[in-house]
């Protein structure tokens, strides 16, 4: 049996911020939605499933975010993810220059929880909150010269 990754799902409290947030890192938006029905409730496992979506692809082509924002039920604020937290963590991306994702990051008022880091000079790396709470990751493979 074949697999591949589809796509990494988020659900948002504002699926607009989500989209000016990622569309500035530098994906872009594939397409845009508004679904409902007995098909969603049978996907998703929610009676009265209504929600927007946004699906986002890097661009290489790789990888796709699908951003998803409640209208029915009402969506569940919970509390931020943690580093530590047993579940789905966080969403990670490749840059080439950290620096400059890290600007258009603060532009959207997301910062490093901490800082940034380097990984045995072969990364130089640092979690933010996106919106909604998200964890994002941001990876800078350091050139070896």
């Amino acid at each position: 049996m074949a697999i591949k990754l589809e796509n990494v799902g988020i659900a948002v409290r504002d699926l607009e911020a989500a989209i000016a947030f990622f569309t500035d890192l530098g994906l872009t938006v594939m397409g845009r939605d508004t679904v409902s029905g007995e098909w969603t409730d049978t996907a998703v496992g929610l009676d009265g499933n209504h929600a927007n979506i946004a699906m986002l692809q890097t661009p290489d082509g790789q990888g796709r975010l699908e951003l998803f924002e409640y209208i029915h039920p009402t969506a569940i604020e919970t509390n931020p993810t943690q580093p530590n937290d047993i579940g789905m963590h966080r969403v990670a991306f490749s840059v080439d220059d950290i620096d400059k994702a890290l600007e258009i990051a603060a532009k959207h008022g997301c910062h490093p929880l901490r800082g940034v880091a380097t990984y045995s000079d072969v990364y130089k790396l640092t979690y933010l909150r996106g919106p909604s709470g998200i964890l994002v990751m941001l990876a800078q493979e350091l050139k070896k010269g």
